[in-house]
Parts: structure tokens; C-alpha cells; sequence
């Protein structure tokens, strides 16, 4: 499936277990009264937008990897119905029950597995290549991103690039339109997302940069403010895979959009 084949029926299912999952899952079906960041001024920038309601087939609560250990030596009784889709979405599932549900979600259709890491100990890289690997000897694509707003459309795995397309999440972008403001400087008309973090938390910085002026000196830290008070649910735990905390990660992604966005602007007085 190409990007282009984005608007057809994707089948999706949802293993998850935590407050990210939580979240991940109510950006996707893009119900109202999801997003109560803005509280009495919200404006319903979201909505209408999209949804994946008709295209999810089943949520699938996992249990808490925290509560089963490291190691699980028989991983049979804790492995769920796969049921028949097109696109597996992996949220804080225990690493054992992710590679024993690996055949089952081959039997299953299966042709695309998506996940990430919110916390330094939930699917390292090593672990990650190991997933990837043994995906692809069964047929399948695996796309695994440090934090889940690292995920980006890759033109070898035309699947899950034509999820990431349809659901409008992964690596966010936003398109805006400038215009001048007061005496003659730049100011941020309006401020579009075309892709959002998973966790939906774009939508709100978008909203947040309208009325702004690019080259103001605290652009940075009005976006680390906003990304903050979506907020952003990864862990301030130093990650030493990234050599950082995960939170810094993200906010260094969505910054990096926003000054892109401001790069690529058009003009709405030209």
C-alpha cells in the first residue's frame, strides 16, 4: 500500500497498557472531549479534522509489564486474541508477549507492527532490531520510534507509512501562514497540523504559536511551555540511549517542527 492508497480501510488494533495508551488511543478516534488542554477557550481546532473510529477493529488492555518482571518464563497464558487486521499498534507491552504474539499476529493479517518508548527500560534498541528482524523473516513491517513522536514515514515499509499518512500521527508537522502584525513584523496567522505527535499534544502548540512573531527571542520557550502543558507524558528519567531524558527528546522534535513550519510559511498578504 502506497501513501497514496491512504484513504482506503485500514484495520487497526490497539495493544496498550497505561495512561500513554490511554491517550494514544483517544487521539486516534478523535472523540469529543478528548482534548481539554485550552479548557473554556477551546475552539474545536480538531475537530472534523479525522478519526480512526471506523478503521479500529479492537483495544486490547495488556497487563502492567512492571507487575510480570524482567523475564517470563511461560508467556502462553499471558498472550491475547490477535484479531484479523491490517496494522498492530504496540503501546507498554511486555517484551516477551510482544515477541510470542509475533506469530500470532502473522496468522492474523497482520502486515504492519508500530511502537515506541516513553520510558528508558520499555523497548530499548537492541530489543527494538530484535522485533524488527523477526517481523521481517514473518513477512512484516516494524516501525519502533524513541519517543513515539520520533516515528516517521520510511518508504520501505509503505504499510505502516500509509497508517502514519491516514492517522495523521507520527514525527509532527504543521504548515503555517504568516502575515504582518505591528509595525511591520512578522506574526503567525494560523498554524495548520498536518501530522501530530501520537499523543495529540501538536494540535495544542499549534494553537499556542497563533499570534506569535517568529523571530521573537522566547519562540523557544513558548513552545516548551505549551509542550509541557499538554503535557507530554515522557519520562523525565535520563535515558542513556539518547543521552537525555525522553520528555527533552520530544520537545526537541516539536521544536524542530515549529521552526520548520516558520521556514516553509506562506504568506496570506502576498
Amino acid at each position: 500500500m502506497s501513501a497514496s492508497e491512504a484513504g482506503v480501510l485500514l484495520k487497526i488494533v490497539v495493544f496498550y497498557n497505561g495512561d500513554f495508551g490511554q491517550r494514544l488511543v483517544g487521539n486516534l478516534l478523535n472523540y469529543s472531549g478528548f482534548c481539554i488542554s485550552c479548557g473554556e477557550a477551546c475552539n474545536q481546532c480538531r475537530s472534523g479534522k479525522y478519526s480512526a473510529a471506523e478503521d479500529i477493529v479492537a483495544l486490547v488492555e495488556m497487563p502492567d509489564p512492571d507487575t510480570l518482571g524482567d523475564f517470563i518464563d511461560d508467556v502462553e497464558p499471558l498472550l491475547p486474541r490477535v484479531p484479523p487486521a491490517d496494522i498492530a499498534v504496540m503501546v507498554n507491552v511486555h517484551p516477551d508477549i510482544l515477541f510470542g504474539m509475533l506469530p500470532l499476529m502473522k496468522e492474523a493479517g497482520i502486515q504492519g507492527i508500530v511502537g515506541g518508548s516513553e520510558r528508558p527500560k520499555e523497548m530499548p534498541l537492541g530489543l527494538r532490531k530484535q522485533v524488527e528482524e523477526k517481523a521481517a523473516e514473518l513477512g512484516m513491517e516494524a516501525m519502533f520510534a524513541k519517543p513515539f513522536c520520533a516515528l516517521r514515514p520510511d518508504p520501505s515499509k509503505p504499510k505502516i507509512s500509509a497508517f502514519l499518512e491516514k492517522a495523521m500521527i507520527g514525527d509532527p508537522v504543521i504548515e503555517m501562514v504568516m502575515q504582518k502584525g505591528r509595525k511591520g513584523k512578522d506574526s503567525i496567522l494560523a498554524a495548520n497540523v498536518v501530522r501530530s505527535a501520537p499523543c495529540g499534544s501538536t494540535w495544542f502548540v499549534a494553537k499556542r504559536m497563533v499570534g506569535l512573531e517568529p523571530d521573537q527571542p522566547d519562540l523557544r520557550e513558548r513552545v516548551s511551555e505549551a509542550h509541557h502543558a499538554y503535557p507530554c507524558t515522557a519520562s523525565m528519567e535520563r535515558d542513556m540511549e539518547i543521552g537525555d531524558t525522553i520528555l527533552h527528546k520530544a520537545g526537541y522534535i516539536i521544536r524542530d517542527s515549529v521552526e520548520d513550519a516558520i521556514r516553509s510559511a506562506r504568506r496570506a498578504d502576498e
